[in-house]
């Protein structure tokens, strides 16, 4: 492996750029493969791009850090191959991605998985028609196009994550037709034992209560409620909730959905990295050592997919691991690993105590974990909620059994959009953990892959 990569790194938000902007100050050979067409990830998406004007002042300040993270990278450097989709990790730490037409390896002594955290499914009924997406695809709109809501848009859904893209839209000078927050009532109870943990990232509080103060003085309607329905023929032109017992009906052009995010896993499944449930987050993540190391020697992971802790904590995390790996591959020594690692570990500190007041806060509530038998469980093949059942009546007791019966995860998305969600269902009627009943088997390739693609395989050419 004389002519492999020290360190592929897979993504390239916070997590991955600061990863590799370490590894190379280290003298690690570094390259980040990145599906998109320039660095920041979801967190930082086209941040070099909306550097000034009033696009960048509606994203805010935090949005705004990531183009010291950029830069830092940019100047860093590391290697930096964008536009290529990664369809396959190898346990010995090679990398496999394609741009389309034809495929590229990356041989590396080690691989760090960095691709962040994708969007709780939230299977409503009505989730498949067209004008339902999630708040993070309007999120992705307003960054990478400066596209703002108009017309009769609805957010509907608990988290961080709606406040802060109302608080952008805002900004923006979009417009929101309403806020249905359906943060489960006896959330608040469930996080009062977390407060003074969270009191101690005091920045992370004022700024949840500027976003909410900021809401109440932009005058849209806000909405508690126990449940959400999408109405339509051939699209969403209304949304239904249930607020204070009572159903409320809205004409609605476009609904956005969100219920928190959840780690990435299926690039670190399809490896075969071990993984455990997270209870608190009610998610499955890969099960990894204080460095970032997985139990397969060459795999590492930093970031969100390795656990919801947020974009500053994951770009910690990055640095941490790229000291793990320099001092696992012979270029520091465990005394100076730790010895630079000491200060990273208590900027850590300052951002991880607020993660259980937040997870406690919004935890999910049952319906978007186990919804009805008519709702659509499986979005590529229109499997509802009631059919996954009747596989655990017929006998099915994972979701792989599920998948043979009635090929729920079989389709393009490979499980992405129905995981939990499968997983929820047969755990709620056969009465065991989430983390007994496990996920999919995720197999390569990780996205469609043509034989061409596949034909036209070899190493890059700019190694």
């Amino acid at each position: 492996m004389a002519d492999a990569w020290d360190l592929v790194v897979v993504g390239a938000g916070p997590a991955g750029l600061a990863a590799a902007t370490e590894a190379a100050a280290l003298g690690l050979k570094a390259v980040v493969v990145d599906e998109q067409p320039a660095p920041g990830g979801q967190i930082y998406r086209a941040v070099e791009r909306a550097a000034s004007g009033p696009a960048a002042a509606a994203l805010g300040p935090d949005y705004a850090h990531g183009r010291s993270v950029v830069a830092a990278f940019r100047a860093s450097g590391a290697a930096y191959r964008p536009g290529l989709q990664v369809w396959q990790v190898e346990q010995s730490g090679e990398v496999l991605a394609s741009d389309g037409q034809r495929s590229v390896s990356f041989p590396a002594r080690r691989a760090l998985i960095a691709i962040g955290a994708t969007e709780r499914p939230v299977p409503i009924p009505g989730w498949t028609l067209p004008g339902v997406m999630t708040v993070g695809a309007g999120q992705i709109l307003l960054k990478a196009s400066g596209m703002v809501p108009d017309g009769e848009t609805w957010v509907a859904g608990a988290g961080p994550l709606p406040l802060l893209y109302l608080a952008q839209v805002i900004a923006a000078g979009g417009r929101i037709a309403g806020y249905v927050d359906t943060t489960a009532a006896g959330n608040a109870m469930a996080a009062a034992p977390h407060l003074l943990g969270a009191l101690r990232n005091l920045p992370y509080v004022r700024k949840g209560l500027k976003l909410r103060g900021e809401l109440r003085r932009s005058g849209i309607p806000v909405h508690p409620a126990d449940a959400v329905e999408a109405v339509g023929e051939g699209r969403v032109e209304r949304i239904r909730f249930r607020s204070g017992g009572t159903w409320v009906e809205r004409l609605c052009d476009t609904l956005l959905l969100h219920e928190g995010v959840v780690p990435n896993v299926h690039v670190t499944m399809a490896i075969g990295c071990a993984h455990e449930w997270d209870d608190r987050q009610g998610c499955f993540r890969p099960r990894l050592d204080e460095w970032g190391r997985s139990d397969i020697p060459a795999v590492l992971v930093a970031g969100d997919c390795g656990g919801i802790e947020g974009a500053r904590a994951a770009e910690v995390r990055g640095r941490l691991v790229a000291l793990g790996a320099a001092a696992d591959l012979g270029r520091l020594t465990a005394a100076e690993r730790d010895r630079r690692a000491r200060p990273l570990r208590r900027e850590l500190d300052r951002h991880l105590p607020i993660r259980a007041f937040l997870d406690a806060l919004y935890r999910p509530r049952p319906a978007v974990t186990c919804p009805a038998d008519p709702v659509i469980a499986c979005r590529c093949e229109s499997v509802t909620a009631g059919q996954v059942r009747e596989t655990v009546r017929i006998g099915a007791v994972g979701p792989n059994q599920a998948k043979s019966f009635i090929r729920c995860g079989m389709g393009p998305c490979q499980g992405r959009f129905c995981g939990l969600t499968v997983t929820g269902i047969i755990a709620d009627a056969t009465g065991k953990p989430p983390g007994e009943v496990g996920f999919f088997r995720i197999r390569p390739p990780l996205k469609p892959l043509t034989l061409g693609e596949l034909a036209a395989l070899g190493e890059d050419p700019a190694a």
